[in-house]
């Protein structure tokens, strides 16, 4: 009896053993896969445990520490956001015909350039828009209202007329110097103070040439910028500089769209780069605001303003101009809350 009792121990032990086999070669395979997708590299990956004093550890290569530091970076880098995941640093952007109001332009074959902030980005894009400056535009019309209405104002445009000069030529300063000239280095002068702050910039005009009237640079920017600012001087005539004003929403375009959506946004932007002006020192017109019923705020459907800098009489002097350019920033820091 103890023959078969034996060689059924052996049996049972035998299957035992290749079971207990099959169940380790599994768990290595998966081991193996899991091995595979082994972590980045860091600086503990080379580091030497104080209880391992006398064992021999390989010195990592310089190649070694590179890479790790690259991977680490990479691990560390946060994505693209806002206009830096849509836009590359310096490219020009086109007029799109399909965007809201786009068929109320007449001149719309130019582009803006968008520039992206190095650091400390701040995924604003502020629209800046150096008035005047487009070839032929003081020949062409544009409607003033997007429903058709009749201006409720007067200024460059008379009260009551239904059409505007698509982009007038602007006045000249006492000096000879045309107000596009001006406007453009101004827009310049900006746009390095406002990047260097975290702000992604939208140029509207980029040269002493754009082919986009009034209403082709608000549709731009309303579908690129987070907010639209226009860089004038008054034609007033006066001979005495009056200082630095916002153009405000008339009462009698509050109830038409988009004005109706969006006028509070424009008078707070125009009131808070008025502000920054006063803290750089410069001059302030009566309460910092004048009523007009302009081309830009009519079809605007983000924050937007007209900023008037002075008038012919004003220095636009470099200095003037980089005083001018900080009491605007310190505006938009203050409207967005930086």
């Amino acid at each position: 009896m103890r023959k078969p009792f034996f060689r059924l121990s052996c049996a049972v032990l035998l299957c035992c053993c290749l079971t207990g086999c099959g169940s380790i070669q599994h768990k290595s395979r998966t081991d193996t896969a899991q091995s595979s997708k082994a972590p980045p590299k860091t600086a503990d990956d080379f580091s030497i445990s104080s209880d391992s004093e006398n064992e021999t550890v390989d010195e990592p290569s310089s190649a070694d520490a590179a890479n790790a530091s690259v991977s680490e970076s990479a691990t560390q880098q946060e994505p693209l956001t806002g206009a830096a995941a849509l836009y590359s640093n310096g490219q020009e952007i086109s007029f799109d015909s399909s965007w809201q109001y786009a068929d109320f332009s007449a001149i719309n074959s130019g582009t803006a350039t968008i520039y992206l902030a190095d650091s400390d980005r701040k995924d604003i894009v502020v629209g800046v828009n150096a008035g005047h400056g487009t070839s032929g535009g003081s020949s062409v019309k544009t409607q003033c209202h997007p429903d058709g209405s009749a201006k409720t104002t007067g200024g460059s445009t008379a009260q009551g007329a239904t059409y505007a000069t698509a982009v007038s030529g602007g006045m000249t300063f006492n000096d000879g110097t045309a107000e596009s000239t001006v406007t453009l280095q101004m827009a310049q002068i900006l746009k390095d103070k406002l990047l260097a702050q975290g702000y992604d910039v939208l140029m509207v005009r980029n040269s002493d040439d754009v082919q986009l009237d009034n209403v082709a640079r608000t549709v731009l920017c309303n579908n690129v910028a987070d907010c639209h600012i226009s860089l004038h001087w008054d034609g007033d005539g006066l001979g005495y500089d009056k200082g630095c004003f916002y153009i405000s929403v008339p009462d009698g375009l509050k109830s038409m769209e988009p004005v109706a959506s969006h006028w509070q946004e424009h008078d707070a932007l125009g009131a808070s780069l008025v502000e920054g002006l006063r803290t750089e020192g410069m001059t302030i017109y009566q309460n910092g605001s004048m009523n007009i019923d302009l081309t830009q705020t009519s079809y605007s459907t983000i924050p937007s303003v007209d900023m008037e800098l002075g008038n012919a009489s004003s220095d636009h002097s470099d200095s003037t101009l980089n005083s001018l350019a900080d009491g605007l920033t310190a505006g938009v820091n203050a409207y967005f809350g930086n």
